[in-house]
């Protein structure tokens, strides 16, 4: 299986060749971006976060967009079935480049893949960085009729999160996870029964994911025998759960489940609440 992560190293030389999408904040991209890449903002095209009347409790923070309106925005991007996409953020996938890229190969999109190491290693490789935002040159909404990836929802995980054949995996740091600290959500701690792998662990003091035969022994030691793709990955928004989903898929073991409402959602339930260390 070909890796869904491309190297600065690899990327450089032929930069122009592939639709770049930056997933950073707006005030970063309009300081510097890649040539020709065009912004991607996590609240009005990754989720339906900038909607009026939103309510996180429906979802969580960052919601699926509605299908339809997202086929039509990788339309506007000039995105058609083959093309090549290269997305990138500022923190080796963790910001919004995992999700952008779930949300893509959630359409069925095949040629995309993920900058390892994101704006930092490309610059450190000798990229130069523009302020000019390129014009795009929109193409038909993106033939998808439905979500090709899957999704649960909260009375699954619920369930799910105690089932001897699953493992619910929070991504989130440790201080979040054990309920030591929380400044996003108006609760600290996480789901009863899930276990925590800090995205953090998929990637090497560079900000680069680990070799491959690394993490899948990582993973694999997480999930004690259990299949991958009955592996959940949560974090506070279902942001960076994808990095979770991204680094176990670029372990060699395949895709996993995204719970999308994830902390945000379900500390705003009523459902109960752990705090402290659970396995793992």
């Amino acid at each position: 299986m070909a890796s869904p992560l491309i190297s600065p190293e690899d990327l450089l030389p032929v930069l122009g060749e592939a639709i770049l999408l930056d997933c950073r904040s707006r005030a970063a991209y309009d300081e510097g971006h890649l040539p020709g890449a065009l912004h991607v903002d996590t609240d009005r095209h990754l989720s339906r976060a900038a909607e009026e009347g939103f309510d996180p409790t429906q979802g969580g923070r960052h919601p699926l967009p509605d299908l339809k309106a997202f086929c039509a925005q990788v339309g506007r991007w000039g995105i058609g079935p083959d093309s090549w996409v290269v997305v990138y953020d500022g923190q080796g996938g963790a910001n919004a480049a995992a999700r952008c890229w779930w949300m893509l190969r959630a359409l069925g999109h095949e040629r995309l893949q993920v900058l390892d190491g994101g704006l930092p290693a490309i610059l450190e490789a000798g990229a130069r960085l523009s302020t000019e935002e390129p014009a795009t040159a929109a193409v038909a909404n993106y033939p998808a009729p439905f979500w090709r990836l899957t999704t649960v929802d909260i009375e699954v995980v619920e369930k799910l999160a105690h089932h001897e054949d699953w493992n619910v995996i929070d991504v989130r740091a440790g201080i979040r996870y054990r309920g030591e600290q929380e400044t996003l959500d108006p609760v600290a701690g996480h789901i009863p029964g899930a276990i925590n792998l800090p995205f953090e662990l998929n990637l090497d003091p560079r900000g680069r994911f680990k070799p491959q035969e690394e993490l899948r022994q990582l993973y694999e030691d997480l999930l004690e025998g259990t299949r991958a793709d009955h592996a959940v990955f949560s974090c506070g928004s279902g942001v960076t759960a994808c990095h979770g989903l991204l680094g176990m898929l670029h372990a060699g073991l395949g895709d996993g489940v995204l719970y999308v409402g994830s902390w945000s959602e379900w500390c705003r339930s009523g459902k109960p609440q752990a705090t402290g260390v659970e396995r793992g």
